[in-house]
């Protein structure tokens, strides 16, 4: 049987035995969406209950309710599709373009020991389109992840983005073509990132790692080790244009939605070690990663972001204050019109995911519905039963 990301931290109290040993340390918000991910899908919750309609069928049926964290694999499936559903719907049908912006790994530690950067790299990545389009006096459409995962779940920080290659002229009565050079986006993101973290050096709010906080005790000594870094060459890809904006939107779902490992991903857990399946980058091949459950805790969930943090953001012609007044404009000038996104109901992501309908009768395969619902407890509540879940305990309604 494969084992689920669940299953995985509760299985030999191997995330109770984790909680207890690095507990002072832990963020708060790794802590909170581990709980809800051990209590997803337990009456702990709260359940809908439901009844056959045949009136000589006693068949009931309860569904416990889900937990919505980012990072529960059962969550983050439903909230990939409906995501993806309502972008198909946004975005107008044209010319697109996937960047994909890189930070050498030298530097990726300093974003993981001051995650307040990571709320600027979206902005900066976003900010090198809009500077170009600026220049033909156009406005584009972009939007712009954050990922701080390798396939192998090891930190490393880069940010994915999509952007028309057009947009609406600053008159607004045309539509204008737009392209991009890899080496001046290269050369312009190397800058922002430097910058970046020259700045908030000189403002005393960087912290360093022990080891190159010994080397640079001095601004001076941290800008040149900088500069040994800004002078090599950044990697960006471009990806080819496509016609529309499915393949990007459907790239991006799979991972901001969704833990950075996939179910289908892990292979084996006995309790004590774990191996799960990646794809190189460079041999384009899968390979097989093995190690301790301890260690796939830590991988795990220093990918969790903070409370409120967005991973996915707008710019140009599709930010939220510019939606209103230039997106009705923009699907003019394309010759489109206004598309509606369909709502996903559960019962339709069970039937694609399974193929069954969940509220079909098992026995009679008559209609069920709705009798009444069941409250659960808050997630205040569900804290204070962290032991009881990590360890597979049954909790009081």
């Amino acid at each position: 049987m494969k084992p689920s990301l669940k299953h995985v931290f509760q299985y030999g109290k191997i995330w109770w035995n984790y909680f207890q040993l690095y507990k002072e340390t832990l963020r708060d918000v790794e802590v909170e969406n581990i709980i809800k991910m051990l209590s997803c899908g337990s009456t702990v919750r709260g359940s809908a209950v439901y009844v056959c309609s045949n009136p000589k069928c006693s068949h009931t049926k309860h569904i416990a309710f889900t937990c919505k964290s980012r990072f529960c694999p059962s969550c983050g499936k439903k909230a990939t599709d409906q995501w993806i559903e309502k972008q198909k719907a946004l975005l107008p049908e044209t010319n697109w373009q996937h960047i994909t912006f890189t930070i050498p790994k030298e530097i990726w530690r300093l974003f993981a020991l001051n995650r307040y950067l990571l709320n600027k790299l979206s902005k900066a990545a976003a900010h090198i389109i809009l500077s170009l389009a600026r220049e033909k006096k156009i406005t584009p459409g972009i939007f712009v992840a954050l990922h701080t995962f390798g396939r192998d779940l090891k930190w490393n920080v880069h940010i994915h983005l999509s952007t028309t290659l057009g947009g609406i002229s600053f008159n607004k009565k045309s539509w204008k073509p737009l392209f991009f050079k890899k080496d001046a986006l290269m050369a312009m993101w190397r800058y922002q990132i430097i910058n970046l973290l020259r700045s908030s050096y000189q403002s005393g709010s960087l912290i360093l790692p022990k080891s190159l906080e010994e080397f640079c005790p001095t601004y001076s000594q941290f800008n040149a080790w900088l500069n040994r870094r800004y002078e090599k060459r950044w990697i960006i890809y471009c990806a080819r244009p496509t016609k529309t904006h499915y393949h990007n939107v459907s790239y991006l779902g799979r991972y901001i939605k969704r833990p950075p490992l996939a179910f289908s991903k892990l292979l084996y857990y006995d309790g004590q070690n774990v191996v799960f399946r990646f794809l190189n980058h460079k041999t384009k091949k899968y390979k097989n990663f093995y190690c301790s459950s301890m260690k796939f805790i830590e991988r795990f969930i220093q990918h969790i972001p903070e409370k409120g943090f967005r991973l996915i953001r707008y710019y140009g012609f599709l930010a939220n204050r510019n939606r209103k007044t230039l997106l009705d404009l923009v699907y003019k000038h394309l010759g489109q019109s206004s598309r509606t996104s369909y709502y996903l109901r559960w019962t339709t992501l069970m039937k694609r995911t399974i193929g069954t309908n969940p509220l079909q009768c098992i026995l009679c395969k008559n209609k069920l519905s709705l009798a009444f619902l069941q409250i659960g407890k808050k997630l205040d509540e569900i804290k204070k039963y962290h032991k009881e879940l990590a360890l597979m305990k049954s909790i009081p309604l």
